[in-house]
């Protein structure tokens, strides 16, 4: 049973109320017809176990949206071995084979990206139970027809594109979940339940990384280390996730909720979209997200074609060739860019992490130079570390700002605060689709370089300048939209974007 807040006709509940919120239950799952977070009352008396438990739900279906979405990263450095001869020169580092992986790699990060702008405006149209259980059922497509076709060797390229595409659904699933979460929590919790939302889902992407070696492995194991052999361990790696998918949709129709006011009232969406900030803050996502999600999945296939010496070290390539340990530790950092966010703000910490993203790129160049897979790696981790702390600031600053400027607008043309807090978080979750969309679609754009230049260039060191280059503007942006004392007193003034 899930308790929600009601008044009685005679005292409804608002902000102002000093008495505590009366609850009541009703069956499971549906809507919560009042919901207050910020009513202090409110959260106490409920508020905050039904928070939580939307919140639990919500990071179990977004990490196997990850874990799915990101499939392709690992599976394509054994499709070779499986018998798919247009990736078979991969561990050899063969420019053709690189950039058939990359290419596969890359689209369901583009579909993803695409995705995540419908994903978001179903939450108010279906709710988060409606949807979240859908989106989670969804998984089952790409990963059962994945499991399908790769047991049939003689398969060409465009049907495995297709496929790749299919696997997009799951990078949808991250904005319609940080929408629905960003509706549950009060604004002084928001920057540590995003990050925790967003950090469980994208522990999926270390996860897949780390287990679809294993169960490859083990599969050869069993069977033989022939093409067949590499077949019966992708099958096992693809089809280890169906059931967890099968829990998780469960899961979510039983157990989540969905809140009335998270519905669209159409203005503060078009608000959100012709807000400057929502499309500053896309790009500076591009920078932290798209780095993270863009590497994530180039990552193996980068250590491959770079150290192609390591494929004969048995226990580096049964772990992955190490490549789950860059999305795992920018997982783990996630949270905690969120939570040192709330203390001192998220613009700071952002503009530190994009200073120390480019020193990270040099010293992964510098590794790269001399030949040093030690140096590689820790420079490759520190770069994951900072994007995920990156990922959490950003996140953190978006609620932030739409609440200072609702609060502007509120004051300006007399509207209640219970109204302008609403609207805020109609406001914020328009604008996590946009720039979810748009941070992802960094990540394909990343990944699109990197094949371009191994392309034309025959190395991938062009690419990397250009990304030091770009993280080097974008704190630039972050200084000069959130931190420049001119802009926080001189051009808008009841806005506090010294605490962004």
């Amino acid at each position: 049973m899930t308790a929600i807040a009601t008044g009685t006709p005679s005292n409804p509940p608002n902000e102002a109320s000093t008495q505590s919120p009366t609850f009541v239950h009703q069956l499971r799952g549906r809507w919560l017809e009042h919901w207050e977070p910020d009513n202090p009352a409110f959260w106490a008396a409920g508020g905050d176990k039904t928070a939580r438990k939307n919140l639990i739900f919500s990071v179990f279906a977004e990490n196997l949206g990850f874990a799915v979405w990101v499939l392709w990263g690992t599976v394509v450095t054994s499709m070779g071995a499986a018998g798919f001869g247009f990736l078979a020169g991969l561990g050899k580092g063969d420019p053709t084979a690189v950039s058939n992986a990359l290419l596969l790699s890359s689209t369901p990060t583009l579909v993803g990206a695409a995705l995540r702008i419908p994903y978001t405006f179903a939450i108010p149209k279906f709710g988060g139970r409606a949807f979240t259980t859908f989106s989670a059922g969804l998984l089952l497509i790409p990963t059962l027809g994945l499991a399908y076709f790769i047991n049939q060797p003689g398969t060409p390229m465009w049907v495995f594109m297709i496929l790749a595409a299919l696997a997009g659904v799951g990078g949808g699933n991250f904005s319609s979940s940080m929408a629905n979460i960003n509706f549950f929590f009060p604004d002084g919790k928001k920057g540590a339940a995003l990050g925790i939302n967003a950090a469980g889902g994208n522990l999926g992407v270390a996860q897949t990384q780390l287990v679809l070696p294993l169960l490859i492995t083990f599969g050869t194991h069993l069977t033989a280390k022939d093409p067949a052999g590499y077949r019966f361990g992708l099958t096992l790696a693809i089809l280890v996730w169906v059931p967890f998918i099968l829990v998780a949709a469960f899961g979510a129709l039983r157990y989540m909720d969905s809140v009335s006011n998270a519905k669209s009232d159409g203005r503060s969406y078009k608000l959100a979209l012709t807000n400057v900030h929502t499309w500053v803050m896309a790009v500076l996502y591009i920078g932290t997200f798209g780095s993270f999600i863009g590497f994530s999945f180039a990552f193996p296939t980068l250590i491959k074609a770079n150290f192609p010496e390591l494929t004969k070290i048995g226990w580096i390539t049964t772990l992955g060739n190490l490549a789950f340990l860059g999305a795992l530790v920018g997982s783990v950092s996630r949270p905690f860019g969120g939570w040192v966010s709330d203390k001192v703000g998220g613009a700071k910490i952002t503009l530190y992490v994009f200073g120390g993203m480019a020193v990270s790129v040099a010293l992964i160049m510098a590794g790269l130079e001399l030949k040093s897979f030690p140096l590689y790696l820790i420079s490759f981790l520190l770069l994951f570390v900072l994007a995920g702390i990156g990922n959490g600031s950003t996140y953190r600053m978006i609620p932030t700002i739409f609440s200072a400027e609702t609060k502007k607008y509120a004051a300006e043309h007399g509207l209640s605060q219970s109204e302008s807090a609403a609207s805020a978080r109609r406001q914020a979750g328009a604008a996590i689709g946009v720039i979810g969309a748009v941070g992802a679609a960094g990540g394909w754009l990343l990944q699109q370089a990197l094949r371009l230049s191994n392309i034309n260039y025959h190395s991938m060191a062009p690419a990397f300048w250009a990304y030091a280059v770009a993280f080097l503007l974008m704190g630039a942006a972050t200084w000069w939209f959130y931190l420049r004392s001119s802009f926080a007193i001189g051009r808008s003034p009841s806005l506090a974007y010294a605490n962004v």
